[in-house]
């Protein structure tokens, strides 16, 4: 993919359509130009086979294609950059603690390196999209760091008010874009 953001838009969906109702992003950067992002989530989870299983292009539980690209692209994006690519995964019907972690970690300074792109709009879509889902978005750089709780936007607003809203996500992508901003004075 093109940018990073789109990445983490495939990986986050695949959350979705693994019944998550907490889903976490954290970006975090440091000084030296590593970037590593994870993504968590207490959705069914995988057993150890299909967990080794899902790096393969010609593998995917997705009844619409044959094939599964995001997480071997993904991983070879990040091996390019001599980074690295993790999933681990704990199937729901083992218990407390199920769920998928995906980390995949990048040097942004190398060649092959794509751009993170636009983490506001990804964080958007994912909002309006599943508005009933605990996002937990979290941008550590250098700088400082965004973040946005739909759990804690959700308590401040109401029950009644959907987070998928026009004006609200109108006001979440100010307040993202804001706080971007803020990073880079």
């Amino acid at each position: 993919m093109r940018e990073l953001s789109l990445n983490i838009l495939d990986i986050a969906q695949n959350s979705v359509r693994a019944e998550a109702k907490n889903i976490e992003i954290a970006l975090l950067e440091d000084e030296n130009g590593w970037l590593t992002f994870r993504i968590t989530d207490n959705g069914k989870g995988m057993d150890a086979e299909t967990v080794r299983r899902v790096s393969d292009p010609f593998y995917t539980t997705r009844t619409t294609r044959r094939v599964g690209l995001g997480l071997p692209f993904l991983r070879m994006g990040a091996e390019m950059t001599g980074g690295s690519f993790s999933i681990r995964s704990k199937p729901r019907e083992e218990g407390e603690g199920h769920g998928t972690v995906v980390t995949a970690v990048f040097n942004m300074k190398h060649i092959d390196a794509v751009p993170l792109g636009d983490m506001v709009s990804t964080v958007c879509v994912l909002l309006q999209g599943q508005p009933d889902i605990d996002w937990l978005f979290i941008h550590s750089t250098p700088a400082g760091e965004v973040r946005l709780d739909a759990a804690e936007l959700r308590s401040i607003l109401g029950e009644e008010v959907s987070l998928g809203e026009t004006e609200v996500i109108n006001w979440i992508r100010d307040y993202l874009d804001e706080q971007y901003s803020s990073l880079n004075p």
